[in-house]
């Protein structure tokens, strides 16, 4: 069963099973949830209980292997390449799609453009594929059940196709059922949101992320446990975080807190400063965003040493020129929140979209100044 491949997320599947059980499968919903929690394997495991209520081998295998003709996906997507036609639509590459679940069921919008190879490209869901989303559910169920359409990112829907969709959305054809997938309520039009039953998906705890990283990646419990805990319920980045080379983050967060001196007695550091972030300017934005994460958490972990809670500080930085003696004593209670709020809103800005070059220069120039604030 799906079921058992989903990570966490107990209650909300037996919620999920209780619908179907008590004949109260709502015909629109829509699922909200932060990246790396699971929505879209939560949703094919519904559908897959939707549409094999017997749970039969042949049905089943046919959801697991994301082609049973009664389960219909649409996605953000942009041409691939000229011989695609003026206008795609998502069953255009269902190929590409089936293949980048099965790898990563995890993954995100950026991953999903990377593996069409138009990462530089903006995904959405128009006017084009609204109109296939309606011809595509017109037709008879081919098993004779039900027919379930999952939208993945309707955040990413236009004006256009929202529009088109309305009336389908709100009176379906019999036996039919909506699963729209969404990280933000906000971003669904509200002539949609009105339309659907939200369903809230929570974060992942942290033992939920630990367990699947040690049983399933063969990560040893201690770094599983300040995986699960830096990722902060996102399964995605614990992945990342588990299997990226930590010592390039430790190499630029080194030269960054090196600068924060330097710049104190030296003007001059300042280029070399311009420098650090033209350099991590470079790198993709998963790299970014993962270098502000283990950032974060060698600051907190800075913090425990200075208040001498050894027993739960685990992580420290792995350079021979770095000595941590001599760092954690500037970390304290009256900069730790700055700093710890400075690097988040570096990851929001490089999240969308912002000059990786400007956002992490004007970052390190305001570390530099709270690294400083000396406790009193």
């Amino acid at each position: 069963m799906l079921w058992d491949n989903i990570v966490g997320q107990t209650e909300l599947i037996d919620q999920l099973k209780a619908t179907i059980k008590d004949g109260r499968i709502s015909h629109a919903q829509l699922f909200i949830a932060p990246e790396g929690v699971g929505a879209l394997p939560l949703a094919i495991a519904y559908a897959q209980h939707i549409l094999c209520p017997d749970s039969t081998a042949s049905c089943t295998q046919k959801v697991v292997h994301l082609q049973h003709p009664d389960l219909h996906f649409s996605y953000p997507y942009n041409k691939v390449s000229a011989s695609d036609g003026q206008h795609p639509v998502a069953t255009k590459y269902i190929g590409l799609w089936r293949n980048f679940v099965l790898e990563n069921p995890y993954g995100n919008y950026s991953d999903w453009m990377k593996f069409l190879g138009i990462e530089k490209k903006q995904g959405i869901i128009n006017v084009h594929e609204a109109n296939d989303i309606i011809k595509r559910l017109t037709l008879n169920s081919y098993e004779g059940g039900y027919k379930v359409m999952i939208i993945w990112h309707a955040d990413l829907m236009n004006e256009d196709a929202a529009n088109k969709l309305l009336k389908v959305i709100e009176e379906p054809p019999q036996r039919t059922i909506f699963i729209l997938i969404a990280e933000k309520q906000d971003a669904i039009l509200p002539t949609i949101l009105s339309r659907c039953q939200v369903v809230n998906i929570p974060h992942l705890t942290d033992a939920a992320v630990e367990k699947y990283l040690v049983e399933q990646e063969n990560i040893p419990r201690e770094l599983a446990k300040q995986f699960a805990f830096m990722a902060q319920g996102n399964l995605r980045v614990a992945k990342q975080l588990a299997t990226e080379d930590h010592s390039l983050y430790d190499t630029y967060f080194v030269s960054m807190v090196r600068l924060a001196f330097l710049a104190k007695k030296k003007l001059s550091a300042l280029r070399e400063i311009i420098l650090w972030a033209n350099e991590i300017s470079l790198w993709s934005r998963d790299e970014q965003k993962n270098f502000l994460i283990h950032s974060s958490e060698i600051y907190r972990q800075a913090l425990l040493k200075n208040y001498q809670a050894d027993e739960i500080s685990y992580l420290q930085v792995k350079s021979d020129s770095f000595k941590w003696a001599g760092f954690f004593p500037y970390i304290n209670s009256r900069n730790i929140e700055d700093i710890l709020t400075e690097l988040n809103e570096a990851a929001y800005h490089i999240e969308r979209n912002g000059n990786a070059k400007i956002i992490f220069f004007d970052m390190a120039v305001k570390l530099t100044r709270f690294i400083h604030r000396v406790e009193r």
